[in-house]
C-alpha cells in the first residue's frame, strides 16, 4: 500500500498503515448480493476502529444513501441493477465529494478497472481478498492513501503503456507551471510528497499545495488519475 501521491501499488505491500483517527471509519456496503453484502457487513462489524453506516442493493439508493449517510469509505460493487458501480461511483462522487470509494468486485475487466479510477475510485479489490484485507483497505483509503489487487496492479500499468501515444499533443499539460510538472513527473514515477519535496528542495506542504493545484487545474479527481494522465500525455517514459 501507498500513498496516494505515488503510483498505486498492490495490496499486499509490506507496510501497513493502521487508522489514526479516534473516530472509527463510517463505512457504507453497496453490492446486490444479499448474502456477500449481509456477511461482509457482520464481518467488519468485528472491527472497533469501522462502523457500517448502511448498505444497498443498487447504485441508485446508494448514491441517495451517501448523500444522507456522508460516510468516509465506501464499498462498491461494478455490477449491479438500475445503476452500475462505475456509473454510481461518479454519482456520489459529485454529490459527496469527501468520500473514498473502494471498488470491490469479481471483474479483473481492465475496462472496469480503468472506468473505476477515471471516475474517483480510490481502490479496487477482487472479492477473492481475504477479509483482513478489506478491513485494511477500508483504513488506508481513509487516510487519503490508493490501493489496488495485486493482479489488476499489472493490467493498470499495462493501461497506462496503452494509453500512451506519441502524436498526442500535450495542450493541457501547457495549463501547468514549470514546478507544476516536475512535481507531476515525479509522482508519476512513484514519489510519495515527502520524496517530491525532497528531490525539489522545497517543503512537503508546498508539494501537497503543487498536487492539489495540478488535480484542480486539470479537472482530475485523484492522484491515480494524475499518472494516468502523465502517460497519455508522454510527460515520462516506460520501459
Amino acid at each position: 500500500m501507498l500513498p496516494d501521491d505515488s503510483v498505486p501499488r498492490a495490496c499486499n505491500d509490506a507496510r501497513v498503515t493502521e487508522s489514526t483517527g479516534s473516530e472509527p471509519v463510517r463505512v457504507l456496503v453497496v453490492d446486490d448480493q444479499e448474502l456477500f453484502r449481509r456477511g461482509l457487513i457482520m464481518l467488519l462489524g468485528g472491527d472497533s476502529d469501522i462502523e457500517v453506516v448502511g448498505e444497498a442493493a443498487d447504485g441508485v439508493t446508494a448514491t441517495d444513501l451517501a448523500v444522507k449517510t456522508a460516510p468516509d469509505v465506501i464499498l462498491l460493487d461494478v455490477r449491479m441493477p438500475r445503476r452500475t458501480g462505475v456509473e454510481a461511483c461518479r454519482a456520489i462522487k459529485e454529490a459527496v465529494p469527501s468520500a473514498k470509494i473502494i471498488m470491490l468486485t469479481v471483474s479483473d475487466e481492465e475496462a472496469d478497472l480503468y472506468e473505476s479510477v477515471k471516475n474517483g475510485a480510490a481502490g479496487y479489490l477482487l472479492k477473492d481478498s481475504s477479509i483482513e484485507e478489506v478491513a485494511q483497505a477500508v483504513r488506508v483509503v481513509n487516510e487519503g492513501q490508493s490501493l489496488i489487487s495485486p493482479s489488476m496492479a499489472v493490467k493498470l500499468i499495462d493501461e497506462f503503456k496503452q494509453m500512451s501515444k506519441p502524436e498526442r499533443e500535450q495542450g493541457p499539460a501547457l495549463r501547468l507551471t514549470d514546478r507544476e510538472l516536475e512535481v507531476l513527473r515525479l509522482v508519476a514515477k512513484g514519489l510519495n510528497n515527502r520524496e517530491v519535496a525532497k528531490e525539489l528542495f522545497i517543503s512537503e506542504n508546498t508539494v501537497k499545495n503543487h498536487v492539489r493545484n495540478i488535480l484542480e487545474k486539470l479537472q482530475l479527481h485523484s492522484r491515480m488519475e494524475a499518472v494516468m494522465y502523465a502517460m497519455r500525455e508522454k510527460l515520462l517514459d516506460l520501459p
